[in-house]
């Protein structure tokens, strides 16, 4: 027998049918499941957003996200991410390739550290930066003799920015290097590339979307961080409160016109980061296809 004739009796194979081919009712049960789901906890509270946001007229609205306060917010989260998400993309390339091309002592150490944002809450996150820079943490004192600021300060956001939003970038790039493997950069080692011949023309092209992918994920995270940030920040209104900040203020303050008109800002912030990123997962399938069937 050969193997188109193996292939198409495993591919109506009765195990094969079983799974592929459920009663109708179990797959319009499953539909439903779904669409109930993402109604209830996505659509509806994104709508009610864009609603209570409107509510009292577009002036309304308009007065609410251009008050001083927010705007410094907004610059204060623009920057914030602006400096975070490119220190990121350099550590987490130099990281997975260092892990994905390398056998070095304290490989297992460093994958570990990268992982560490993830299982360490972000407010022990932030705790754990007013230990250190704080008024009576261990650089405390010398920080205050120099006149440097950390906490309740912009260098302390940025810091908690930063730790919260390290994995994204190196664990997108990780298991796509492995995947990957070493044969092309072997070649190209062979016909003489150097290190930043090899990146360039090598490896970069092979990890680009991938890369892309993770910036968007940690642009998108950095944008919406508000536990390690909020214990960092000191909630200085115009000086150290980000756009989650602001909203959490303005919503104390029973002032929800003004709050949901910022929080649709993040709202919006997050659709565009969801379009970009079914963008970006369109072209990787469409990548991926004609490499199959070849």
């Amino acid at each position: 027998m050969d193997m188109a004739s193996i292939t198409a009796s495993s591919s109506h194979s009765p195990s094969r049918t079983r799974i592929t081919q459920e009663p109708r009712w179990v797959r319009y049960t499953l539909i439903t499941i779904a669409l109930t789901f993402l109604a209830l906890f996505l659509f509806v509270p994104l709508i009610s957003v864009f609603y209570e946001a409107l509510k009292k007229g577009v002036a309304v609205y308009i007065a609410a996200i251009s008050d001083p306060d927010a705007l410094a917010a907004i610059k204060l989260t623009l920057t914030a991410t602006a400096i975070a998400v490119p220190l990121n993309l350099i550590f987490g390339v130099a990281a997975a390739w260092a892990i994905t091309k390398f056998e070095f002592k304290g490989k297992n150490v460093l994958i570990t550290l990268i992982d560490l944002p993830f299982s360490v809450s972000p407010v022990i996150a932030g705790l754990i930066f007013v230990l250190v820079f704080g008024m009576q943490g261990w650089l405390g004192p010398w920080l205050a003799e120099h006149d440097i600021r950390i906490i309740f300060a912009v260098p302390g956001i940025v810091l908690a920015t930063l730790f919260i939003t390290v994995p994204f970038i190196a664990r997108e790039l990780i298991p796509l290097m492995q995947a990957q493997g070493t044969e092309e950069e072997l070649a190209a080692v062979t016909l003489g590339a150097n290190g930043w011949q090899l990146f360039w023309r090598v490896t970069l092209p092979n990890i680009k979307w991938g890369l892309l992918y993770g910036v968007i994920l940690c642009n998108a995270r950095a944008m919406g961080e508000f536990g390690a940030v909020s214990v960092v920040s000191g909630h200085i209104r115009g000086s150290t409160n980000t756009l989650p900040l602001h909203v959490e203020i303005l919503y104390n303050e029973y002032n929800f016109a003004a709050a949901f008109a910022v929080a649709s800002l993040l709202a919006l912030l997050a659709l565009i980061t969801l379009a970009i990123k079914t963008g970006i997962e369109s072209k990787v399938s469409q990548q991926k296809g004609p490499n199959h069937e070849h």
